[in-house]
């Protein structure tokens, strides 16, 4: 529950709001980024094989003042491997305030962040915990450049296991650990 709305409602809502518009297109690699209508960017991808999205006019100098967002969807049982391409250039600012991607590993802008991007190197290829991504696009009204263009798939989510059980085990093995230093460290050897 968000707020009092279920997961489905605030989907729902965002899609009427705009921030839906993914393309489909029946080409090997699909490319989500020509959002309609024009000026707008950003789109909520759900393929089934995954495919690529791109900066405004990639490979072409981004616009100024833009800020897209992006939210990968995988299926269920699913994680989300994303990979930037080397031909990767985002205004250089320190600690990226200025043009930028951000990565949330959740479907929402304050799900936890991943990372924060920007300059000339591409990102690490990214792995989220669930079966989506929030991503980011900004820029400022200064510097443009090239952009980025990213691909994404799917792969099985980690089997995660039961926390309590985590915690038991990890009590357990500290105590052992514990007792054993005691006992070689003892000069009676007990």
């Amino acid at each position: 529950m968000v707020h009092g709305h279920s997961f489905h409602h605030v989907v729902a809502s965002l899609l009427i709001l705009g921030l839906s518009g993914a393309t489909r297109k029946d080409t090997a690699v699909k490319n989500n980024s020509g959002v309609k209508p024009a000026g707008q960017c950003g789109t909520w991808v759900k393929e089934p094989e995954g495919g690529l999205f791109t900066s405004p006019n990639y490979p072409n100098k981004y616009p100024p003042d833009t800020e897209c967002v992006y939210i990968l969807e995988a299926p269920p049982r699913q994680c989300i491997d994303l990979h930037f391409a080397g031909d990767y250039s985002i205004e250089s600012s320190w600690e990226c305030k200025f043009d930028n991607i951000e990565v949330r590993d959740g479907p929402f802008g304050f799900s936890p962040i991943l990372g924060r991007y920007c300059g000339q190197h591409s990102p690490p290829d990214i792995r989220s915990s669930g079966r989506y991504l929030w991503i980011k696009f900004v820029t400022d009204g200064e510097l443009e450049a090239v952009g980025f263009s990213a691909s994404y798939n799917f792969t099985a989510a980690r089997q995660r296991s039961q926390p309590a059980q985590n915690v038991h085990q990890l009590i357990r093995q500290r105590a052992f650990t514990q007792e054993t230093a005691t006992r070689s460290l003892s000069p009676y050897g007990t």
